[in-house]
C-alpha cells in the first residue's frame, strides 16, 4: 500500500444553500432546547424563577452562547455532525476527509463568534471563516464516502492479495 494520503476535493463542499439550511435548523433546535428547558426548570423552582427575572439582556445572551457552543462542540466533535447536518446530509471534516479532533471543533465553535461570520460566505463560497480558520470543510456526506471509497480502491491497484 502506498503512502498517498487522502486530500478533500472542493467538489465535495456542501452548498450555501445547505450550509444556510444548517444555520437556521440548527439555531432553532438551539433555541427550542433553550425555551424548553427553562420551561422545565420554572415547574422545578421558584428559586430559578427568581434568577430567570434577574438576569437581564447580557444574562440572557451569555447562557445563549454558552448553550450554543455547547450543542455545536459536542455534536461535532461525537459525530461530524449537528441536527441540522444530519438532516441535510453534511458531515464536518477535516482537509483528509476525517472527523476533526476535539481541540479543532472547539476552535471551530468559538470563530462562529466571529463578528459578520456569517455573513463571510458571500467572499468565499463554501467556506465562512469558522471553516477557513480552525481547517474544517462541511462536504456531502454520501459524496465523501464515495470519494474516500474510489480514492481506496485505487490504492488497492497492483497491490498483491495475501493467501
Amino acid at each position: 500500500m502506498s503512502d498517498t494520503v487522502y486530500i478533500l476535493d472542493e467538489d465535495l463542499l456542501a452548498s450555501n444553500n445547505k450550509r444556510f439550511l444548517n444555520y437556521i435548523l440548527d439555531h432553532i433546535l438551539v433555541l427550542v432546547g433553550f425555551v424548553l428547558g427553562i420551561v422545565v426548570a420554572l415547574f422545578q423552582s421558584t428559586a430559578v424563577s427568581v434568577w430567570i427575572d434577574s438576569l437581564g439582556n447580557w444574562g440572557w445572551n451569555i447562557i445563549m452562547l454558552i448553550i450554543s457552543i455547547a450543542y455545536y462542540t459536542l455534536c461535532e466533535s461525537l459525530s461530524g455532525r449537528t441536527l441540522g447536518k444530519l438532516i441535510t446530509g453534511t458531515i464536518v471534516v477535516n482537509e483528509n476527509g476525517k472527523k476533526p479532533d476535539f481541540r479543532t471543533v472547539f476552535k471551530r465553535c468559538l470563530c462562529r463568534l466571529i463578528p459578520f461570520n456569517a455573513i463571510s460566505f458571500l467572499f468565499n463560497p463554501g467556506l465562512g471563516w469558522h471553516d477557513s480558520i480552525s481547517d474544517t470543510y462541511v462536504v456531502n456526506k454520501k459524496s465523501l464516502e464515495e470519494s474516500l471509497k474510489m480514492f481506496h480502491d485505487f490504492q488497492l491497484i497492483g497491490v498483491q492479495e495475501e493467501n
